[in-house]
């Protein structure tokens, strides 16, 4: 299986989670180091980490295409890479939104893509795994450029998955509410303490972990999960119930 953004948060916990469910994984990220933390981590198993920058777009083809040749078709996808930047609309430049959907739309476009290439999933079926947010379908002051470039991946899995289907490639996406990685403290540090208290009281579960969202990617890669396709799955603590 193939692991995008694995260096740190949600990947990271979702390598952790499908290698000791026995899975074989090529983990990818921009952080060598970090990657070779969550290498180190990894139960026992065949895995790799590679060093790869998703924001070159038409490379990932290709590239996904060797790793096949090298090691043979993938059986899933998580693309868990993406970036979230904080600025108020009337500041928001036009490279702002170029950046974020570059990360978090265009990267999993392809990524998509990729495996409908000759050779690249394998012939028993392929599941694809599309980390997306809350803010795909709800708003936020200030996350502008984040939630329109979140937003276009609900699109992406309901036409990808009709497409793919006769090639027994399933698109879903799971849209996380606010967890507890890196990213988001980051996020959260620009808010005042007023703010992130109501963040916190949005949350009727409470803020995730990582892992939370790991649990339900293993179900969406499993043979459980079979009859699922075109589907984004919210796994928010609550989040959108408001």
């Amino acid at each position: 299986m193939l692991v995008t953004g694995a260096s740190s948060g949600i990947g990271r916990a979702t390598s952790v989670l499908l290698a000791s469910l026995g899975a074989e994984l090529v983990c990818l990220g921009r952080d060598e180091t970090r990657l070779n933390e969550t290498l180190a981590s990894l139960s026992a198993g065949k895995h790799l980490a590679l060093q790869f920058d998703l924001t070159d777009a038409d490379a990932i083809a290709p590239f996904v295409s060797k790793l096949a040749g090298e090691g043979g078709p993938f059986a899933g996808v998580v693309h868990s890479a993406g970036v979230q930047r904080a600025a108020p609309l009337r500041i928001v430049k036009s490279k702002d939104f170029v950046d974020q959907f570059n990360a978090n739309s265009l990267s999993a476009a392809m990524l998509t893509a990729a495996m409908s290439k000759r050779g690249a999933a394998a012939p028993a079926g392929c599941s694809v795994v599309l980390i997306g947010s809350v803010m795909s379908v709800l708003g936020a002051a200030g996350l502008t450029a984040y939630c329109a470039s979140k937003g276009a991946l609900v699109g992406l899995v309901r036409a990808a998955a009709l497409e793919l289907a006769p090639a027994r490639i399933r698109v879903n996406a799971i849209l996380p509410g606010v967890v507890d990685t890196e990213m988001s403290r980051q996020h959260l540090a620009q808010l005042g303490e007023e703010h992130i208290q109501n963040v916190q009281r949005m949350h009727p579960l409470g803020i995730g972990a990582a892992e939370d969202v790991a649990g339900a990617v293993a179900y969406l890669l499993s043979d459980a999960a079979r009859w699922v396709t075109g589907t984004c799955l919210t796994v928010d603590g609550g989040y959108s119930a408001h």
